[in-house]
């Protein structure tokens, strides 16, 4: 009989499932038979082997461990990048270049963060998560160290590049490895948590400020950030096992033969099913911590890169591209001038504002899941991608609304408690179109998952750079209300309101993709991918 998979101690016990995708991507049969393990009352999916090893089968604090990890990394690498927007207006002086210029020390590195998915992405599909998450790792301190000793203007900006570009890996393997070790049902709740530690990296901006009232200087930044960096590397090297998995090659054994056709099978025969009916032990601790990953020969590295572009055809993965705008830029700079003229050291202070949007949005992780089990139910146990978008409406209107107010705030001198309602507002709506959104697009296209990521995070940091390289410039000759209020608000709302098209037609656009030359392009990389 079903029985619920939080009930089981995965130690002992092999997760069972018959879940299956249905022809068209993002359409999945959940239908619980007689010994699957459930979710919601449905069964698992993916179908985890019968193999201790498979990381599907992985013990719930193994799985939290790597979870842990990689969001924490996600979360130092994005206040590495971000963390030093209090120190623009420092830098103007100490290097002799304009606020604009020095700002590029923020825009290129998150260019860099972008970019880098095109080498790291094929990196780990070929050569395996944990060699290149650790390598990741040691180019990610080589950079921070590196940028706490520099003393021009552009041996920083190389050495931010260097570890905004080694720690690129953040944006995808985390959604990788969730994808790897967790089922269908657990992922919007998961890619929650990477997405929550992602965006609080915006917090670094707070201890960067008030490390000048110190006395410290923004070396010590860098210094901190390193320290955390190494201790991570150590974390990753105990408790982040090789998640590349082979599937294919411990599919479940055929049905047993009927009695007629047992009296015909040879003893040699009987001893063959019996050895393939065997499940292989778990991999010792030794071998759990080998640098090497599993090498797949049959992924092509720079066909990859390629077919990654194609996927800027696809709505789902745009959508997650154009949802990134940012306000660090400006704050440091409004909030020291007339007429609030706080101290340099309190520029960071916006941080608050991610944290309380973020603490706000907290609560309703889990909340996608629950809300296409439900869905899932009422539909007879076909569960389709569109199914956990309802959960994103209020938020499609809240976020541009967040934006319009911190625009007229700047314009209008208005108090400065408006910069961080509208700020909280924006994040906590981010928070929803981050996640949502992204779990959404891996949901409809599972099995290109890699491929579509480089595309997304690729279009996210290219908008961010974008906007963010020249918005000093843009303020100064139009003005906060129509830069902030009126491109940036206009932009996400335009975004946002893709929602809507998406949970209509989103299962019709689904199937036309799927019947496209694009189809036919990935057709041998979703054989690939489905197996691993």
């Amino acid at each position: 009989m079903a029985s619920e998979a939080a009930a089981h101690d995965r130690d002992h016990h092999l997760l069972h499932s018959h879940a299956h995708e249905e022809g068209i991507p993002g359409t999945v049969n959940l239908k619980a038979a007689e010994g699957d393990d459930v979710a919601y009352g449905q069964a698992l999916f993916p179908v985890p082997a019968e193999d201790p090893n498979d990381p599907l089968q992985w013990s719930n604090f193994k799985k939290t461990m790597i979870l842990i990890i990689c969001s924490f990394y996600s979360f130092l690498a994005n206040s590495s990048l971000i963390g030093p927007s209090p120190y623009i207006d420092l830098w103007s002086e100490e290097f002799g270049v304009s606020p604009t210029k020095a700002s590029e020390l923020v825009s290129y590195p998150n260019l860099a963060f972008g970019f880098g998915s095109l080498i790291f992405v094929p990196m780990y599909l070929k050569y395996g998560r944990r060699p290149v998450m650790l390598f990741s790792l040691v180019t990610f301190a080589a950079g921070l160290i590196g940028a706490s000793r520099c003393t021009t203007y552009d041996g920083l900006l190389a050495a931010r590049i260097v570890h905004g570009f080694g720690s690129c890996v953040c944006e995808a393997l985390p959604v990788q490895l969730v994808n790897d070790i967790f089922f269908l049902h657990e992922r919007g709740k998961r890619i929650g948590y990477y997405t929550v530690c992602l965006c609080l990296g915006t917090f670094g901006s707070l201890p960067a400020g008030y490390m000048l009232a110190g006395g410290y200087g923004w070396r010590l930044f860098f210094y901190v950030e390193f320290a955390f960096a190494m201790a991570l590397l150590i974390l990753a090297f105990f408790f982040v096992e090789e998640t590349s998995y082979d599937r294919k090659a411990f599919t479940n054994p055929p049905t047993p033969p009927n009695e007629t056709e047992k009296e015909g099978v040879s003893e040699i025969e009987k001893g063959s099913q019996q050895a393939n009916l065997a499940v292989p032990p778990r991999k010792s601790l030794l071998q759990t911590l080998s640098l090497w990953g599993r090498i797949d020969n049959d992924v092509p590295f720079f066909a990859t890169m390629i077919r990654s572009f194609t996927y800027f055809l696809v709505p789902q993965s745009l959508w997650i591209g154009l949802s990134a705008l940012a306000l660090s830029y400006t704050f440091p700079i409004l909030i020291v001038s007339p007429p609030y003229n706080w101290a340099v050291t309190n520029s960071g202070l916006f941080a608050v504002a991610a944290v309380v949007g973020y603490g706000l949005a907290v609560p309703f992780t889990s909340s996608s899941d629950r809300l296409a089990a439900y869905f899932t139910k009422r539909n007879n146990g076909i569960r389709e991608a569109e199914m956990r978008l309802g959960v994103m409406l209020p938020a499609m209107l809240i976020g541009p609304a967040g934006i319009v107010l911190y625009g007229l705030t700047a314009e209008r001198g208005l108090h400065w408690i408006c910069f961080f309602v509208g700020g909280a507002m924006n994040y906590w709506s981010a928070y929803f179109y981050f996640s949502f959104t992204l779990a959404y697009a891996v949901d409809s296209y599972y099995a290109n998952t890699s491929e579509m990521l480089i595309a997304m995070n690729i279009g996210k940091q290219a908008i961010s750079f974008g906007l963010g390289l020249k918005v000093l410039a843009w303020v100064l000759e139009s003005g906060y209300a129509v830069v902030i209020s009126g491109a940036f608000g206009g932009v996400l709302l335009l975004n946002n309101v893709f929602l809507l098209f998406f949970m209509i037609w989103g299962k019709k656009l689904r199937k036309f993709m799927s019947e496209t030359w694009l189809a036919r392009l990935h057709f041998r990389s979703i054989r690939e991918v489905t197996t691993h």
